[in-house]
């Protein structure tokens, strides 16, 4: 795996992912992680705009993967370069060559296939680039938009844990699901 590994713009068909923008993207991004229905299925509440900007001057600041848990989060944005989500790529394990991806698309984004087009751009470069063997995706299994992206992308469905964890007052299932490398380029 070459690392360290900087970040640049990476190009889909309709989407570019790039770094997050401080301050530039703090309006879009505090409408989105500040959206309950956003944040639904996500390991946190809604957030308040002092809060996402602190979250924004972290994340916008990780464009470098040189070592275990560290991590990309992306934005996505559309063709006219408008702001529409995030991306989440982490490194879980070096000597496994294995990484975690996410997503969040804003609700008037959804159901247009931009966060399928970025998450295959991001595992483009997952499994080429910086040769990871394997990736996976943790999420809520009611969250039923990113269990279709995970089956899109090829994923498999690898696991699903019963009232895994006690979030936002209630037990939540949590779903598995990964890709090999070699899948992947199949």
């Amino acid at each position: 795996m070459p690392l360290p590994w900087e970040f640049r713009p990476l190009r889909g068909e309709r989407i570019t992912l790039d770094p997050l923008r401080d301050p530039d993207d703090l309006d879009a991004l505090a409408a989105l992680q500040g959206d309950p229905g956003v944040c639904r299925y996500l390991l946190h509440e809604a957030r308040p705009r002092d809060e996402v900007a602190k979250i924004l001057t972290r994340d916008a600041a990780a464009t470098r993967l040189d070592e275990k848990d560290s991590y990309l989060q992306p934005a996505i944005r559309d063709e006219d370069g408008a702001f529409i989500g995030t991306m989440y790529l982490n490194l879980a394990s070096l000597d496994d060559r294995t990484a975690e991806i996410g997503w969040i698309i804003a609700p008037h984004a959804q159901g247009r296939g931009y966060a399928t087009e970025a998450a295959r751009v991001l595992l483009d470069l997952a499994f080429g680039e910086l040769g990871l063997h394997r990736v996976y995706a943790e999420l809520d299994p009611r969250n039923t938009a990113s269990v279709r992206i995970c089956e899109r992308l090829g994923m498999r469905h690898e696991a699903h844990h019963l009232e895994h964890m006690w979030l936002k007052g209630e037990w939540t299932d949590t779903g598995h699901y990964a890709i090999l490398e070699r899948e992947w380029r199949g």
